[in-house]
């Protein structure tokens, strides 16, 4: 599990060291207090053969011909990593892919960004934002058209894991680990940043199972942009505000908490947006809940497995397609990756099996844009996985070797 601040001077917190050591069908249903939202368009499939639909849990290598593809024009990939760690990165590391064979080729790396272990862009694309995951926690902007750091700000807080842009592009919203806190930004029209306008430290409830104080290990903006949710591992609770357009300023209207020691870490909405699932960290858990635009209430339902069975694994990232049809959870520890049906238009998830990440401890997860391909980040082999999505079964093909990224905690496809 993740828990206590991190060392001073950017060394290693418990979070990171943790990082650095080493098929039943299950569903679970809850109500939802909201009309059903219009679900976005699924991506087109990968064309995988019916040979690669067969159900089987082994994801499966590429097939040959993906090599005789004509080549697509790259896009671009941004590595996170620990700057500050053993063997760790020296910034943020540059990259491209190739949209349908899914290689990833090397492009050196931006250095000057102290242990950029989360990465956002802004929704104009121009814009990208790295967390600074240290004692004195900071956000650094960096203008993608010519490479330039235009500056970092105080987080207010200690260890800051996570970080989104506000749909608006107005704010950026960030969650302090070590400190138990979650602090907003003004964003300018060039892009950069300015001092924090607030920052709200979950003072209760008291700390669950285990745990010493708060941890904040996400903050995200809802579907209906209404309300920003921080996720918070050390006091089981997911807390709703909402955020002043204007001053930038938070209000907290409800909170929910998970059952006793569940450590919640990452919360995924499903395009219809009257249902999330919650990744447990602590308990080896998942969880559906049901949401309500107007009032930003969350209802977290029972966990249920992420079919890792007995070991010791810790949940920590679960994606959604962009259709609402599947959904993946990344496993650290039994390093595999949970696939989940999603079913009643968000209100189940069945699981269906479990596919080797081919890494060691998967720390993030990401899809690309047009949603064809998995990213996944494994922090101690120091490598890069990717898949291929199949988006008619939802079952993944592994594409090829992964690509070895110096501790590996974040991979942002473009």
């Amino acid at each position: 599990m993740d828990s206590g601040a991190q060392a001073a001077g950017g060394g290693w917190s418990r979070r990171r060291f943790v990082g650095a050591l080493a098929g039943t069908a299950v569903v679970v249903a809850v109500p939802a207090p909201a009309a059903p939202r219009a679900s976005a368009p699924e991506a087109p499939g990968t064309g995988a053969s019916d040979a690669s639909r067969t159900g089987a849990p082994e994801a499966r290598q590429s097939a040959p011909a993906e090599a005789t593809r004509t080549p697509s024009r790259p896009h671009p990939l941004y590595l996170g990593t620990y700057t500050s760690a053993q063997g760790g990165g020296t910034g943020i590391g540059l990259a491209t892919y190739d949209p349908a064979t899914g290689a990833i080729t090397g492009a050196g790396t931006l250095a000057g960004v102290a242990d950029p272990s989360y990465l956002a862009v802004h929704p104009n694309g121009r814009t990208l934002y790295a967390v600074n995951e240290r004692t004195d926690g900071g956000v650094t902007a960096v203008r993608l058209a010519d490479r330039r750091i235009l500056g970092s700000r105080s987080t207010g807080g200690a260890a800051p894991c996570h970080l989104s842009v506000h749909p608006s592009g107005r704010w950026l919203l960030s969650a302090n680990y070590g400190s138990g806190s979650v602090a907003v930004h003004p964003i300018d029209s060039s892009g950069a940043l300015g001092e924090h306008t607030e920052v709200v430290t979950h003072s209760s409830p008291a700390p669950g199972p285990g745990q010493q104080g708060p941890h904040a290990h996400q903050f995200a903006t809802s579907p209906d942009e209404g309300h920003v949710l921080a996720v918070d591992l050390g006091t089981d609770t997911v807390y709703s505000y909402r955020l002043d357009p204007a001053k930038g300023t938070l209000t907290e209207v409800a909170r929910a908490g998970t059952r006793p020691g569940a450590g919640p870490r990452h919360l995924t909405f499903h395009p219809g947006g009257r249902y999330a699932y919650l990744a447990n960290e602590v308990d080896n858990t998942v969880a559906v809940c049901g949401y309500d635009p107007g009032t930003g209430r969350l209802t977290i339902g029972e966990a249920q497995s992420t079919g890792t069975g007995g070991g010791t694994s810790y949940p920590a990232q679960i994606l959604v397609t962009a259709k609402g049809s599947y959904a993946y959870l990344a496993n650290r520890g039994h390093n595999s990756l949970t696939r989940y049906a999603v079913e009643a238009d968000g209100a189940r998830l069945r699981l269906l099996d479990t596919v080797p990440v081919s890494g060691d401890f998967p720390r993030q997860i990401a899809f690309s844009p047009d949603g064809r391909l998995l990213f996944a980040a494994n922090q101690r082999s120091g490598t890069v996985s990717v898949f291929h999505v199949d988006t008619d079964s939802g079952e993944l093909r592994l594409a090829g070797e992964p690509f070895s990224s110096s501790v590996a905690v974040c991979a942002l496809p473009l």
